[in-house]
């Protein structure tokens, strides 16, 4: 399971355990090595680290440097999912649920491995996806928003109706055009939420990439102030408790 923590991959995991083709081994996430904080959200590792003792699934961490180039980051998942495979592992499941673009992408890498991808959530409608959510007892936290988006205010509340009724028109209420990230603290398979407290709300400004061979921003201390094609990001820092 392609776990980033957040409200899809917790969705896409529920289903995944409710379909009896699947068995369910491993967690995998994303991390920036440097600050070990989930690349993108920029959750603490010991959060995330919670998250897969309540699931009660391993967890494996793709520790990537600050700003990787696709070179490095494939490289980087071809040598994580390496000890996997060799386990058996056959499947990659994602969260993903209407980007073409990027599902192609995860299935081309993937079969140049031997894997094949899941995605339990594709083409879902978004109200669907939210109501089933909250009707399955989900709580998150919104712990990044892009300021292209969304404003200071949106980060730092739970993902919750009133949230999603004051999203801005034009927003993508799932967030699948990385408008917000969210960091799940209660879930159905959780076997106890997860306690925290919110600490700093901090803005990063990031540099627009010089090409399209960045995989992601840094998740924390990289501010550049210098560009004024540059995106910023509202976090909100979640302390363990």
């Amino acid at each position: 399971m392609n776990w980033s923590g957040g409200k899809d991959s917790a969705l896409a995991l529920y289903h995944a355990l409710q379909n009896p083709a699947l068995h369910l081994t491993d967690l995998l996430t994303s991390v920036n090595k440097h600050y070990q904080r989930v690349s993108m959200h920029g959750v603490r590792v010991e959060l995330l680290e919670a998250q897969a003792q309540r699931i009660g699934l391993p967890l494996t961490k793709l520790e990537l440097p600050e700003m990787p180039d696709m070179a490095e980051y494939e490289q980087q998942m071809r040598a994580t999912l390496a000890p996997l495979q060799a386990r058996g592992i056959t499947h990659a499941v994602f969260g993903d649920i209407y980007l073409e673009d990027l599902r192609q992408y995860r299935e081309k890498q993937l079969a140049q491995i031997g894997l094949k991808a899941v995605f339990p959530l594709w083409k879902r409608p978004n109200s669907e996806l939210l109501r089933e959510y909250l009707q399955l007892g989900f709580r998150a936290v919104v712990v990044c928003v892009n300021e292209k988006y969304l404003d200071q205010s949106f980060c730092g509340r739970l993902l919750d109706e009133a949230f999603l009724r004051d999203l801005p028109p034009g927003v993508d209420s799932c967030g699948e055009n990385g408008e917000y990230h969210s960091f799940v603290f209660d879930a159905p398979y959780f076997s106890h939420p997860i306690a925290f407290e919110r600490g700093e709300i901090v803005r990063r400004t990031y540099q627009a990439p010089a090409s399209t061979t960045s995989v992601c921003p840094p998740t924390d201390d990289e501010a550049v102030q210098s560009d004024p094609f540059a995106t910023g990001f509202w976090y909100c820092d979640l302390l363990p408790r």
